[in-house]
């Protein structure tokens, strides 16, 4: 069955809300805590979701314009800049304003996102998926993997465990999916050549990726006899797709039957620009 639309702009409020009961909870220590987002502590994270939610209620709720990169090969160190000066301001924030402005932000960003209509041309086009222009379903489907993996990211800080509703991580993943077909372009393989990814834990879930006879297509489910079977816990995959996952331990941690090499650009596919 063909990936289908993925529905979640009703996941943005409760998912929020998980996250600012999590925030007020926390000790003045926890907010320094190292995270596995290369050098950010909790506060730069909780900076980082305030930042990307009043960027986009700025850019597409209430059009403001701003100059972006000179090119396509600028445009990481562009994210990457945008991302930088924002923390950098907010280390002057306290985590009680930090919190508040979250809550405000996240609260503002739910409301939009719940008046989109899903069947139309996506404000943002998703590149990872390897896309230049997409249907705003999956782009509001990328904002929440973005809310939702460093809200994981806090979280796992924080030793707070999973998420309390698991359909929120694979809502997750069933987006990351589409990351797939984009990452497996380099690679030849024989028309027919079919591969089962299987996610086992509390967001299960089964992904089949074909080749046809130029390009590789994903669907939901899996197949009897595939080339090769793929095996990842949920709380890996996330990590995985996410770049929350040294490569040694997706290797580790990926199960392989069949061709190993088949499973090479599943732990380099990644769901996110930077």
């Amino acid at each position: 069955m063909p990936l289908p639309v993925v529905d979640t702009r009703q996941a943005f409020r409760p998912l929020s809300a998980e996250i600012v009961r999590l925030l007020r909870s926390l000790g003045a220590a926890d907010w320094e805590r190292p995270t596995v987002a290369g050098s950010w502590q909790v506060r730069d994270i909780v900076a980082h979701l305030t930042d990307t939610a009043f960027r986009r209620l700025s850019l597409q709720r209430d059009g403001l314009a701003m100059a972006g990169p000179a090119s396509d090969q600028d445009f990481v160190a562009f994210i990457n800049e945008l991302n930088a000066t924002w923390t950098r301001a907010a280390r002057r924030l306290s985590p009680r304003v930090l919190t508040e402005l979250y809550a405000e932000a996240s609260g503002a960003l739910a409301g939009f996102i719940e008046t989109l209509d899903l069947d139309a041309d996506a404000f943002f086009a998703v590149s990872w998926a390897g896309e230049a222009r997409s249907r705003q379903w999956l782009d509001i489907g990328r904002e929440f993997t973005e809310v939702w993996h460093h809200g994981a990211q806090i979280r796992d800080a924080v030793g707070a465990g999973p998420f309390s509703d698991p359909e929120w991580l694979r809502a997750v993943l069933r987006i990351a999916m589409h990351v797939l077909p984009h990452a497996y372009g380099g690679l030849a393989a024989p028309c027919g050549t079919s591969i089962v990814i299987r996610v086992t834990g509390r967001a299960s879930g089964a992904w089949t990726l074909h080749r046809d006879q130029d390009r590789w297509i994903v669907d939901e489910g899996d197949v009897v006899d595939p080339t090769a079977s793929l095996t990842i816990p949920d709380e890996v995959a996330w990590r995985l797709f996410f770049n929350a996952l040294p490569p040694a331990d997706s290797r580790a941690l990926v199960g392989v039957d069949g061709d190993a090499a088949l499973a090479s650009p599943l732990l380099r596919a990644r769901a996110v620009i930077v």
